[in-house]
């Protein structure tokens, strides 16, 4: 009895300390980013100011790194939501002759290292003839923006009765009725949060890029070329927290829109 009663709260320092270890340095940064000091680290903290946000905007790299970010973010983006739901809709219901192998090749991009994904894209460009620019980086980041989508996308088509697309079709409603006013209705909220998780992971996503970016330079790009320039730092820790920012926003909204929704969609029960 003693031992089970040590254990929960031994499990909660641990779980606590796993979680301080993760997040202090992201702390650090945020705290940096409003330091008065322009040396990188400098204790204790000298003051508070916004001055290195407003240094931030007045450079032009990082408003031209910002800008292509969210276009490759949005494009890849939209690019995944179309592919993946057409490709969660053709395997959700019907078993067929290479189902799994199509399945696994939708996951790969995603479940194999980055630097993989990024070589070999990198060698079908040039095999292809391609110069590396902004629309081979789109097409490096949808490889797995694709399987965020279909991943929410079959797992909320899973869910869906059929009873309501049997009754749409029994009424006189043609597929594209049916796909407008049940189909898409029903996997609203899925496709939302896939999309704006597809997009945090494309706007920080680093390694695939430094193989399909070329002269590009996206904002994580930026980051890692600021690692060999310590008189920018201030203005690196501001850069990196507006990047934290813009990433954790949509992963916090995916999480919302998908809570309660585990239930079956248009069933009696």
């Amino acid at each position: 009895m003693h031992s089970d009663r040590k254990s929960p709260l031994l499990l909660r320092i641990v779980a606590f300390g796993g979680i301080i270890f993760l997040h202090f340095p992201i702390a650090v940064i945020i705290m940096y980013a409003f330091n008065t000091e322009e040396s990188a680290f400098s204790f204790p903290l000298q003051g508070f100011t916004f001055r290195w946000f407003a240094a931030a905007f007045e450079r032009r790299d990082i408003v031209d790194a910002i800008i292509l970010s969210l276009k490759v973010a949005t494009m890849a983006t939209t690019i995944a939501m179309v592919l993946g739901t057409m490709a969660a809709a053709a395997l959700y219901r019907k078993k067929f002759f290479g189902r799994e192998t199509i399945t696994l090749m939708f996951i790969l991009p995603i479940a194999l290292p980055g630097i993989i994904t990024g070589v070999a894209l990198l060698s079908a460009f040039r095999m292809a003839g391609w110069e590396l620019n902004y629309w081979t980086i789109v097409a490096g980041h949808a490889t797995f923006c694709v399987v965020v989508i279909y991943n929410n996308v079959i797992a909320r088509f899973r869910r869906t009765s059929q009873n309501l697309i049997e009754a749409s079709m029994d009424l006189g409603a043609d597929g594209i009725q049916t796909f407008f006013h049940i189909i898409l209705p029903n996997i609203a909220t899925s496709l939302l949060a896939g999309g704006v998780l597809a997009f945090a992971l494309s706007f920080d996503e680093i390694i695939v890029t430094t193989f399909t970016a070329g002269p590009e330079r996206t904002l994580p790009i930026w980051l890692l070329n600021q690692l060999t320039r310590p008189r920018d730092v201030p203005i690196t820790n501001v850069v990196a927290v507006m990047v934290m920012a813009a990433t954790m926003i949509p992963i916090l909204a995916a999480y919302y829109l998908t809570q309660g929704t585990e239930s079956i969609e248009g069933s009696s029960k």
